[in-house]
């Protein structure tokens, strides 16, 4: 067998388990915003919505290493098959919903805080795209009605990258090189923009 058989016939089991569909949501009356929810595919394609029937969600796509992360995390916690919430009389976090979907079967599990500590790196995956489109939103509107306030919105996305709060950055390569690229904006901000573009681009060559 060469080595790249064996390597493949690796991959199989992984990509096998690559299966179904992954949906999170999250609702809390009187935060910002009061609903959410996010659809994984195996593929890693994804949406995110701020209602459900938002026809216009913003798309992305996690890369390969998250796709492993975020189906080993739903592994652990037997695909929603089990009960996430404590119990615990603690302060509403808002009820997240998190629900598998594969050949006509749906598993599917609400909370509000729950010990388990693959449900918590679980939730803090889907805070952090949560974080990414959000601070997507904040700089596409700066950019486009705010050009002064661009610079100060990179510095948001930069810390959030600093903090390893991101996912899916690639999401954000259109929208970096329209500043690098325009003269409208502050140098300080291209220069930002062209600085977090090239920390993305080396991160990829180097996947955690």
């Amino acid at each position: 067998m060469t080595g790249l058989a064996f390597w493949l016939l690796l991959a199989l089991p992984l990509a096998a388990a690559h299966e179904g569909t992954i949906f999170y949501s999250k609702s809390f009356p009187k935060s910002k915003p009061e609903y959410l929810e996010i659809i994984v595919e195996p593929t890693g394609d994804a949406i995110y919505k701020e209602s459900a029937e938002d026809d216009q969600p913003v798309k992305f796509k996690l890369m390969p290493e998250e796709v492993e992360k975020l189906w080993t995390l739903a592994a652990k916690v037997d695909f929603f098959q089990k009960k996430l919430e404590s119990g615990l009389p603690v302060a509403r976090m808002g009820e997240k919903t998190y629900r598998f979907t594969k050949d006509g079967t749906k598993n599917e599990v609400k909370f509000n805080y729950s010990q388990d500590l693959d449900a918590q790196a679980m939730q803090d995956f889907f805070e952090r795209m949560t974080e990414t489109v959000n601070l997507y939103f904040d700089l596409e509107r700066t950019a486009k009605f705010e050009k002064l306030g661009v610079d100060k919105a990179l510095l948001y996305l930069e810390a959030a990258w600093d903090k390893k709060r991101l996912v899916s950055y690639e999401l954000y390569y259109p929208l970096l090189n329209r500043i690098i690229k325009n003269d409208s904006y502050l140098n300080m901000a291209r220069d930002r923009a062209a600085r977090m573009k090239a920390a993305f681009e080396e991160a990829r060559k180097k996947p955690e």
